[in-house]
């Protein structure tokens, strides 16, 4: 579904990533670690066309009746994120002025109900939430809203930065059950995350080293 060939990324003239190679299937969780620096975040951007300059091939399949993957390298932003690149960053970029349930529809795509539904289902502390600001959440709390704001998008892979840093330990039990629900509904995973409740039911960790990515 995802196919990342010999990537390289760079901040002005400065390079980040070097040639990092990996895939992403459907149903897949492929988890990303490395120390801060290492170039996690990096990767994640240069994915979606943010903020960093890049080369290599980034093969997605972006849906299962196309003829076959694409090269999206030069694809503009907004164009991965409507063919289902989906993009959780680590500062979560909610909408602090809106409530829970305004943040959800401001990303609605089609099927909005479904989506709202399904993500609620996935996390029911979001239910009892709906009119409160994001300001006034915790972030564990906003860490849902989050993920579930990108999941009203309708992503078929979803890419997670550091989705349980700072969070309490019993938020990121539930955060972990409902990426593993999302797993098992097909959709690919790529989470950068230390998290060893995450890296025990990956399909595979990856360690990025000085922005250079090998097995761990």
């Amino acid at each position: 579904m995802l196919d990342v060939q010999k990537l390289n990324a760079f901040y002005g003239p400065a390079q980040a990533l070097f040639d990092v190679s990996l895939r992403v299937g459907a149903g897949e969780l492929v988890v990303l670690q490395g120390l801060n620096g290492a170039g996690k975040s990096t990767l994640l951007k240069a994915l979606m066309g943010l903020e960093v300059r890049s080369d290599g091939r980034i093969l997605y399949q972006a849906s299962q009746g196309a003829a076959g993957p694409v090269d999206i390298q030069r694809w503009e932003t907004h164009r991965r994120a409507l063919a289902g690149l989906g993009y959780v960053p680590e500062d979560r970029r909610l909408f602090t002025g809106l409530t829970v349930r305004e943040n959800l529809r401001v990303a609605a795509g089609r099927d909005a109900r479904a989506r709202e539904a399904r993500a609620l289902d996935l996390f029911p502390a979001l239910k009892t939430l709906l009119r409160r600001p994001a300001a006034q959440m915790s972030g564990g709390e906003q860490q849902m809203l989050a993920i579930a704001r990108t999941l009203m998008t309708g992503p078929r892979v979803l890419l997670l930065d550091e989705p349980c840093e700072g969070i309490a330990p019993v938020l990121v039990e539930s955060i972990r059950e409902a990426l593993l629900a999302l797993k098992r509904d097909g959709l690919a995973l790529l989470v950068a995350e230390q998290n060893r409740l995450f890296t025990t039911r990956a399909d595979r960790t990856l360690l990025l080293v000085a922005g250079k990515v090998g097995d761990s």
